[in-house]
């Protein structure tokens, strides 16, 4: 199995020459490492310069059938050579209606479906917010601690992983309350973990029907509950098995809505199509994105059919079900259930056991998380204080893409590992050794 190959300190003379131009001319983002790439093939990029870089990250959780499948290439190159776009929001085409009804079948819940497309998770999530309002007729709503679900103001009024977020943002959308998530590892109850995680789940719907429902949030106006089956930019947080089951009582019990938002868990990213199988719950709604189209902009709303809008224009958007993004979803979906899922199982069980390893040679290891191909390490100053290892997470990270293996942070202090669901077991092996070499180095 090749390794990575880094000719020079990335950025070479091209990519630094790119990335000086991106200062220049695009507004501030997100951005992790200088790395600058030109092509993509399965689990591999190519820079500028030369570079080949093993990708642990499938483009922000995006190609899960990898860079550049061939099916969902050619998918796309027989679509464009026929009609690129028509508005499907207000007109007609075959494609849109295939893919709603694929998606109507393989998500959880034995109950009729309809499905809203959009661009991206924030607006998924926009439409959920809107349908869950005009539907229950109620105007507030409950998410989580650590909680990430968009940057738009109303999914921004959702999220709550990191204060970067809601700088200078304020107000967002009123009438969101926070609880916090159900977190094995940093429990806020100071409880045992993962040794009882039935109170861990009872800690927090407590704190709901106790400290938010029963003090100063009326429950007959709380439209829905927003949740992440697993949390994503919140750190990589599995909660225990019963937390979602627990949850769809609660909304039950007081006629909320329980809104799933699968943009970074869905589409076989955990080892299951989506992750809300792992834990036997049927959400009301379901968010999806990133993964579906492998790369073009595609998102996707998964509502019980009951909750439509009584009325057209309630909601609508331009290029939300753009035909060109359904083929590639299509095409996308067809791959990942002609064997890609059930390899994100295996390998995810390959990924945590190489990932497993890493704590009895490194004190600063502190956790080991995830299902599937959604795994991270949580990195800590000391292991009884959990005291977050920040600069040490990012200096790990940053050593790693210099040696050639791309990483994303999660969290304070974690690292992801979300390679494109064709990873083999070898590759696998070659990205830990390499994280294994830069905690080595950050020791």
């Amino acid at each position: 199995m090749p390794r990575p190959f880094v000719p020079a300190t990335p950025p070479g003379k091209k990519g630094k020459e790119i990335v000086e131009r991106d200062h220049k001319a695009l507004v501030k983002t997100t951005k992790t490492s200088p790395v600058v790439v030109e092509r993509g093939e399965g689990c591999w990029l190519t820079g500028v310069d030369g570079e080949r870089y093993l990708d642990f990250t499938s483009g922000v959780g995006v190609v899960n059938t990898g860079h550049s499948h061939p099916a969902v290439v050619e998918a796309i190159r027989r679509q464009a050579g026929q009609l690129v776009h028509f508005a499907g929001t207000d007109y007609y085409y075959e494609q849109q209606v295939e893919l709603a009804e694929k998606l109507a079948r393989i998500a959880p819940g034995a109950f009729a479906k309809k499905v809203f497309f959009t661009n991206s998770g924030t607006e998924s999530n926009e439409a959920a917010i809107k349908m869950a309002r005009y539907a229950t007729r109620r105007r507030q709503f409950l998410a989580f601690i650590g909680g990430f679900h968009g940057r738009t103001l109303g999914s921004l009024s959702l999220t709550a992983s990191k204060p970067v977020h809601q700088d200078r943002f304020f107000p967002a959308m009123p009438g969101v309350h926070h609880a916090p998530y159900a977190n094995p590892y940093r429990n806020p109850w100071n409880l045992d973990g993962y040794e009882k995680p039935a109170e861990l789940t009872k800690a927090a719907l407590e704190f709901i029907e106790k400290h938010l429902l029963a003090t100063y949030v009326p429950a007959s106006d709380v439209a829905a509950i927003f949740v992440e089956p697993v949390q994503g930019e919140g750190g990589y947080v599995v909660p225990p098995k019963d937390f979602h089951a627990e949850l769809r009582k609660l909304a039950d019990r007081h006629g909320m809505l329980l809104c799933f938002d699968e943009v970074q868990t869905g589409f076989g990213r955990t080892g299951k199509m989506f992750a809300a199988e792992h834990f036997g719950v049927s959400p009301d709604t379901m968010q999806l994105a990133k993964a579906m189209a492998s790369g073009l902009p595609m998102g996707a709303l998964v509502a019980r059919a009951d909750l439509d809008f009584d009325v057209e224009g309630a909601h609508s958007n331009t290029y939300g079900g753009n035909v060109l993004a359904c083929a590639a979803s299509l095409a996308t979906i067809d791959v990942l259930q002609k064997g890609l899922v059930e390899n994100a199982a295996k390998r995810g069980a390959h990924l945590r056991a190489r990932l497993d390893e890493l704590p009895d040679e490194f004190p600063i290891v502190g956790d080991v998380r995830g299902l599937g191909l959604m795994q991270a390490t949580d990195l800590v100053k000391d292991r009884r204080t959990k005291e977050h290892a920040t600069k040490e997470r990012d200096a790990v990270i940053e050593a790693a893409y210099k040696k050639g293996l791309v990483l994303l942070p999660c969290g304070k202090s974690g690292i992801r590992y979300i390679p494109p669901l064709v990873v083999t077991d070898e590759e696998i092996d070659v990205a830990v050794e390499i994280v294994r070499e830069c905690l080595r180095a950050a020791r």
